[in-house]
């Protein structure tokens, strides 16, 4: 984010979600349906090892600006069946935006390592 590699994320889902449009025409039975456009969004699990969302929350509460990012999603694990026949492969969104709650703590008397689940809302996709 901002040039700075943040390696604390353990799981990344990416999603293509087509908006859909349904109709019929004229002396047509049967609605046929087309893309007229798409969202992509998702979510990353992560291992709480750094301060970088307190950072961008606290940074966006002084500018006001929008913190936009861009989210790597790599799938390179050898000993899948994927990478055995396609090899790895990479997915890039950009202009990333958070979505949802932010949690700024997580208090566990346990002493278990903190994950949280980060939403996103993603400009486009690099494929």
């Amino acid at each position: 984010m901002d040039g700075v590699e943040i390696a604390d994320s353990i799981t990344c889902t990416i999603n293509f979600t087509p908006d859909v449009w349904t109709g019929r025409q004229l002396n047509e039975l049967t609605p046929s349906s087309r893309w007229i456009g798409y969202a992509i969004t998702g979510t990353i699990g992560r291992r709480r090892s750094t301060r970088w969302l307190e950072d961008k929350i606290s940074e966006y509460m002084q500018t006001h600006e929008t913190p936009e990012m861009t989210i790597q999603g790599v799938m390179d694990d050898p000993n899948s069946d994927y990478y055995k026949t396609y090899g790895a492969s990479t997915v890039t969104c950009v202009g990333c935006v958070l979505t949802g709650d932010l949690p700024l703590t997580m208090l566990d008397s346990g002493g278990e390592v903190v994950e949280d689940s980060l939403g996103f809302n993603a400009k486009d996709v690099l494929l």
